[in-house]
C-alpha cells in the first residue's frame, strides 16, 4: 500500500507527458499548407530551379542548425526549444501567404528549417528523460512509435482537408489554418513536463557539444547506434516524397493516386504502433526486419502494379518500425547530459543521407523510371542488414570466448 502514493504522481506525470507528446505530434503534421505549397510557388511564378533552390535552402538550414540546437537543448531548456520551434514555423508560413514572393518563400523556409532543427533532438531527449524519471524508460519505443503514428494520421487528415479548405478560401484560408495549428503546437509544448535542470552556465553549450562529440568518437557502442539511425531513416525518409510518382506509374487514374498513398501510409502508421511489441528484437532480429522490408520494397516497386503497392506499404511499415527502434537503441546508450546533442548528431547524419538519396534517386529515376529507382533504394538496407548480422556474430563469438579464456591456465 505504501507504494501507491509514490507511484501515483509518477503515473500522472507520465500520462501528462504522453498526452502532450501525441497532441504535439498531431499539431506538427496537421499543416494544410503541406499538400499545396508547391502550387503556391508555381502560381506565384517560380520556376522549377527556383523551387529546387528553396528546398536546398530548407535542407541546408536544418543541416547547419541540427547539432548546435541539440547542444542548446542540453545547455538550456528542451521545453523552451519545443515552444520556439512552432512559432518560427508559424512566422514562415504567414510570410508565404501575406507577401508571396521568392524572397518571402526563402525566409519562410529558413524559419521553418530552424523551427524543425530546434525540436530535433530536444523532443527525444525530453521524452526519454521524463519516462526514465518515472521509471518507465522501457516504454520509450512504444510511446515514440505511437507519436509517429499520430503524426502520420495528422498528415493524412491534412491532405484530406486541404482541398475543401482551399476551394473555400484559397491560399489565405489554408495559410491561416496552418499558422493557427503551429500556434496551437507551441501552446501544447508549454505543457511538457521538464524536471531536468538546465546547465548552470548557459554559455557553456559549446562545452556540452564538444563532450557529446567526444563520447560519440570514443565509445564504440554509441558510435554504432549513432550510425544506425541515419542508415535506417535517411533513404525511406527521402522516398516518401516520390511515392505519388510511383503510384502514378502503375497506370491508375490520377484521382486514384491519393487512395494508393493512403494504403502506403497506413503501413507506415502500423509500423509505428508495433514499436512497443518489437522493442526486444535482437540484433539479428533487427537485421531480419531490415532485410525483409528491403525485399518487400524492391518487389513491390519493381512489379509496377497497383496491388503490388501493398508490398511497398509493408516495407514502409518495417522501416518506420526500424526507425523507432534505432532511436530507442541510441537513447539507451547515451548519457543524459548530452542526450539532445547526440540525438541531433544522428539527425544531422539523417539529413545528409536524405540529401544524398535525393541526388541518387534523381539520377536513377531519370534513366530507369520510378519503379526501378525504388527497387535500387532497397540495396542500402540489405547492406545494413548484412553488417548488423555480421556484428551480431562477432559479438556472440567474443562472448563465447570469454569463459574459455578465464579457464585457460596463465
Amino acid at each position: 500500500m505504501t507504494l501507491t502514493p509514490e507511484r501515483a504522481p509518477k503515473t500522472a506525470g507520465t500520462r501528462r507527458m504522453t498526452r502532450t507528446l501525441y497532441a504535439s505530434a498531431f499539431c506538427d503534421e496537421f499543416v494544410l499548407l503541406y499538400p499545396v505549397y508547391a502550387l503556391l510557388f508555381s502560381d506565384t511564378g517560380l520556376s522549377v530551379w527556383q523551387m529546387s533552390s528553396l528546398f536546398a535552402l530548407w535542407s541546408l538550414t536544418g543541416v547547419l542548425l541540427e547539432v548546435p540546437s541539440g547542444a542548446w537543448a542540453d545547455a538550456f531548456s528542451r521545453r523552451l526549444l519545443l515552444v520556439l520551434g512552432p512559432l518560427l514555423s508559424a512566422a514562415g508560413f504567414a510570410l508565404w501567404v501575406l507577401v508571396p514572393s521568392y524572397g518571402a518563400f526563402a525566409v519562410g523556409f529558413v524559419l521553418w528549417g530552424a523551427g524543425g532543427a530546434l525540436g530535433s533532438g530536444a523532443l527525444e531527449a525530453l521524452v526519454h528523460d521524463e519516462l526514465d524519471r518515472a521509471g518507465a524508460a522501457d516504454r520509450y519505443a512504444r510511446v515514440m512509435g505511437r507519436a509517429r503514428a499520430v503524426g502520420i494520421t495528422a498528415t493524412m487528415a491534412a491532405m484530406g482537408l486541404a482541398g475543401p479548405v482551399f476551394a473555400w478560401g484559397g491560399y489565405d484560408a489554408v495559410g491561416a489554418a496552418s499558422v493557427l495549428v503551429c500556434l496551437a503546437g507551441a501552446a501544447v509544448a508549454t505543457r511538457f513536463p521538464e524536471h531536468r535542470a538546465p546547465s548552470v552556465a548557459g554559455d557553456r553549450w559549446t562545452m556540452i557539444l564538444r563532450a557529446g562529440l567526444t563520447e560519440a568518437r570514443t565509445d564504440r557502442s554509441v558510435r554504432g547506434a549513432l550510425l544506425l539511425v541515419p542508415a535506417v531513416t535517411a533513404v525511406w525518409g527521402a522516398l516518401d516524397e516520390y511515392t505519388p510518382l510511383l503510384a502514378a506509374d502503375t497506370g491508375v487514374a490520377q484521382e486514384t493516386v491519393p487512395w494508393l498513398l493512403l494504403v502506403i501510409w497506413a503501413g507506415a502508421t502500423a509500423g509505428g504502433l508495433l514499436a512497443g511489441a518489437a522493442e526486444r528484437l535482437t540484433t539479428n532480429g533487427f537485421a531480419a526486419l531490415l532485410a525483409g522490408s528491403a525485399v518487400a520494397l524492391a518487389a513491390g516497386a519493381a512489379a509496377g502494379t497497383a496491388p503490388a503497392l501493398v508490398l511497398v506499404a509493408l516495407a514502409f511499415g518495417g522501416f518506420q518500425l526500424a526507425t523507432v527502434l534505432a532511436d530507442a537503441r541510441l537513447q539507451r546508450r547515451i548519457d543524459d547530459t548530452g542526450r539532445a546533442t547526440l540525438t541531433s548528431v544522428a539527425g544531422l547524419g539523417t539529413e545528409l543521407g536524405t540529401l544524398a538519396t535525393y541526388g541518387a534517386y534523381a539520377a536513377t529515376a531519370t534513366v530507369t523510371g520510378h519503379g526501378t529507382a525504388f527497387a535500387w533504394s532497397a540495396v542500402p538496407y540489405l547492406l545494413t542488414a548484412v553488417l548488423l548480422a555480421a556484428a551480431a556474430r562477432t559479438t556472440a563469438a567474443a562472448s563465447r570466448a570469454r569463459p574459455r579464456s578465464r579457464r585457460s591456465p596463465s
